[in-house]
């Protein structure tokens, strides 16, 4: 009986995380709409619904009138139901955000640097982080489920491409990002890839409530990217998934790429935001990030445009190779490049796309990507949220993260 129990109440468990799932997807569902999409009965949806208000994760968000009978209360996530930090250390800045249960930004800030040295990385994080906790009042606090981090592999490496110091890299060898932020905070704290966390924000917040298999490529100072399919992202085991960085592509035409020896070249050394801030400067157009560009200035345009040729010819070759592979419904390219360029640059891979295309091969759809700059910070802030909240099977199976209940009476509950 005891075993039978504990079954039941892990089925609830996962049942919540479904039902907020559903409310999530929606923005806002009534009962009925939460029932027909998480396959539940209604009585059970009913019950389900009221102990998720009770326990301030869902609240009442007005009626809808028009049916049939009376009119349905609407549900939608309760803003203060859950917060959630997510760090992004990047190679030339670092972003914080805090976000609440329904994915809007409480606080955002960024701090640029020359380069990533563990030192200073600890203490813009531990300072953003105290200014989060102290934002969120005393209340709110107990509601923190979490810290998030997200960072390139190899963050210290690729001193002679970016001009580190050759300190930093064996500074980075020595330092466990996560470990520091575990050990100092009471709170859980996870870590992914950059362009993995970015390609998370896209599946919860942009193309992924339309498409659940997708490829996500990151413009950031190196290439990154993420699959994801049947809604959820693939790593794989060595992390080596969608990792763009190293794809082989055809020499680049710019006049600031070195031909290395061999009959390829990787696609970091076309496709990334290093390439054309080195090409703008090697061309004596000066910049200091790609925000500046932000509006164009007249005098950056021609070079501009020229990696931005450049850049989608090898991306269309990259895209071509996956979808071969892997196939996806759509491919998502986002990053740190102003809006306006980034636009340009996704009609650019369309066309170089559809002139390479081998016959046999079905096109997904190649759009820009909704999130911009922030998405990698975006992720790292979902993780925390997603491992309690999420409707992950491994909580049926008591399998992977030991998430905290919903129920009322919990533990969880009595500390919010």
């Amino acid at each position: 009986m005891a075993g039978k129990g504990s079954n039941s109440m892990q089925l609830r468990y996962y049942n919540e995380r479904v039902v907020l799932d559903a409310v999530r997807r929606s923005g806002e569902a009534s009962k009925a709409e939460i029932a027909r999409y998480a396959h539940l009965t209604p009585p059970a949806v009913a019950a389900i619904v009221d102990a998720l208000v009770d326990g301030g994760y869902l609240v009442e968000n007005g009626k809808r009138f028009g049916g049939k009978g009376q009119p349905s209360a609407m549900y939608r996530l309760a803003n203060n139901g859950a917060f959630s930090i997510g760090l992004h250390v990047g190679r030339r800045a670092l972003d914080a955000i805090l976000t609440d249960f329904a994915g809007q930004t409480v606080a955002f800030e960024t701090h640029d640097y020359d380069h990533p040295n563990p030192v200073g990385i600890r203490q813009l994080g531990d300072e953003a982080i105290a200014r989060f906790q102290s934002a969120l009042g005393a209340s709110d606090r107990k509601r923190l489920v979490g810290i998030g981090i997200s960072a390139p592999y190899f963050i210290g490496g690729w001193d002679a491409e970016l001009g580190f110091p050759s300190e930093v890299q064996l500074e980075w060898r020595t330092f466990d990002l996560r470990s520091y932020f575990a050990d100092r905070y009471d709170l859980p704290v996870m870590i992914e890839n950059d362009a993995s966390a970015a390609a998370i924000a896209e599946l919860v917040y942009g193309v992924g409530r339309r498409h659940s298999d997708f490829l996500h490529l990151s413009l950031s100072t190196f290439v990154g990217g993420g699959l994801v399919l049947d809604g959820t992202l693939q790593t794989g085991p060595n992390g080596n998934t969608a990792a763009y960085g190293p794809f082989p592509v055809t020499h680049s035409t710019l006049n600031s790429v070195p031909k290395p020896p061999g009959k390829f070249d990787v696609l970091l050394h076309r496709a990334s935001i290093f390439t054309l801030v080195n090409h703008l400067r090697s061309n004596g157009f000066q910049i200091t990030r790609v925000r500046d560009l932000d509006p164009m200035p007249s005098a950056a345009q021609v070079l501009v445009s020229e990696w931005q040729d450049d850049c989608a010819d090898a991306l269309a070759q990259a895209l071509i190779g996956s979808i071969s592979v892997v196939d996806v419904e759509a491919v998502v390219v986002d990053g740190l490049l102003p809006r306006p360029l980034l636009v340009d640059t996704v009609e650019r891979v369309k066309h170089c796309f559809v002139e390479m295309m081998p016959p046999g091969l079905i096109p997904p759809a190649i759009t820009a990507g909704e999130l911009g700059a922030r998405a990698s910070a975006l992720g790292a802030s979902l993780m925390p949220l997603y491992a309690m909240f999420g409707p992950d099977t491994g909580v049926l199976m008591k399998k992977g993260i030991d998430k905290k209940p919903l129920m009322i009476g919990s533990e969880y509950n009595r500390r919010g």
